[in-house]
This record gives C-alpha cells, sequence and structure tokens, in this order.
C-alpha cells in the first residue's frame, strides 16, 4: 500500500511508529527465546514432565470421583 506524504512530520511519526513496532517484536522474540531455553533446560524438563503427570492424576481422579468409577482389586485365586 503507497502512502503519500504531505510533510516531514507525517514520514517522521510512520517511522516511529515503525521503530516502536520492531521494538516491540524484538521483545517478544527474546521473550520466547528465554521461554523456550528454560523449558528445554534439565530442571524445565523435569518441572513440565512432573507437572504433565500431576495434571493427568488430578484429571483422573476428578473424572473417576464425578462418574462414580472405583478402583476394584485383583483377588489371587489361591486365597479363595
Amino acid at each position: 500500500m503507497k502512502k503519500i506524504y504531505s510533510s516531514f512530520d507525517e514520514i517522521d511519526k510512520d517511522l516511529k511508529i515503525l521503530k516502536l513496532q520492531k521494538d516491540i517484536d524484538l521483545e517478544e522474540v527474546k521473550i520466547s527465546y528465554h521461554e523456550v531455553k528454560n523449558s528445554l533446560s534439565p530442571i524445565g524438563l523435569i518441572s513440565n514432565v512432573a507437572g504433565a503427570i500431576a495434571q493427568k492424576a488430578f484429571v483422573l481422579k476428578a473424572v473417576n470421583k464425578l462418574l462414580g468409577i472405583k478402583r476394584v482389586k485383583k483377588v489371587d485365586d489361591a486365597k479363595i
């Protein structure tokens, strides 16, 4: 899209806006880089796995409670 400027002030204003947008994009890239770096660290991986296991256990327990499903224990045939 072509824009026709009528003054240098308009050009300066658009240049400032573009510079700010570039700075914001650069900060977002930095934040994303640090998030990926932290999540791929050994401690980050362990905490992600532990969090996922805990979350699945919680959901499973909640679903079982809502549906009324109870765990059935196996009985050895020798004891009967």
